[in-house]
């Protein structure tokens, strides 16, 4: 049997080296966020539901009854494609309206400017790309990513800050355990003051 080529051998070791290390490199999110148990998911799943981030972050379909949330986008936030109506000029203010909302109640609109539901799916769109510590420390600071802009109303960061650690860790893997929503959220749009 034949030896095989100079060539052929001395190509095969590095590609065989870039797939091994291909498959054991770890993306910094799985790395970063341990995986759930049972109970910790159900934990999560509770203060989600109670907590009513469907009210906001899901999409709703308008029924009969009224509009209810569209399970297919469960908390995949404000629909990308959604258009934004207007905000009336003099409608904001203190002897007017504190905040309007579009019929999804995924955008709303104050004297802070307009501000869009996040998407909370693991997409990376969503929370996909974010460590179990950052989004902590987004809900401790009122900061995108803990560091970042600031989370606008209506979210009630405030109320989710007070939380025991473990309890939004278990909010976290709750929202890491759920469908994958491709859908990227609009930046917010300031008020026409600071535009």
């Amino acid at each position: 049997m034949p030896a095989p080529s100079p060539t052929r051998r001395g190509t095969r070791l590095p590609l065989v080296a870039a797939v091994l290390l291909a498959s054991c490199a770890e993306r910094p999110a799985e790395r970063d966020n341990p995986p759930a148990d049972a109970d910790q998911l159900a934990r999560g799943r509770f203060i989600v539901s109670i907590g009513g981030c469907n009210d906001c972050h899901t999409p709703k379909v308008f029924t009969a009854a009224g509009p209810v949330p569209d399970s297919s986008r469960y908390l995949s936030g404000h629909p990308a494609d959604a258009k934004v109506p207007p905000v009336p000029q003099g409608v904001l203010g203190p002897d007017g309206w504190g905040a309007l909302t579009n019929p999804h109640l995924t955008a709303w609109a104050g004297p802070w400017g307009i501000s869009f539901t996040a998407n909370l799916t693991p997409d990376p769109t969503g929370l996909g790309n974010w460590t179990v510590d950052q989004f902590i420390q987004t809900m401790r600071t009122g900061k995108h990513l803990g560091t970042g802009r600031p989370i606008l109303p209506p979210m009630p960061w405030q109320e989710l800050a007070a939380l025991p650690e473990e309890d939004l860790r278990a909010v976290f893997a709750y929202l890491r355990s759920i469908k994958p929503v491709a859908n990227a959220v609009p930046a917010p749009v300031p008020p026409p003051a600071a535009q």
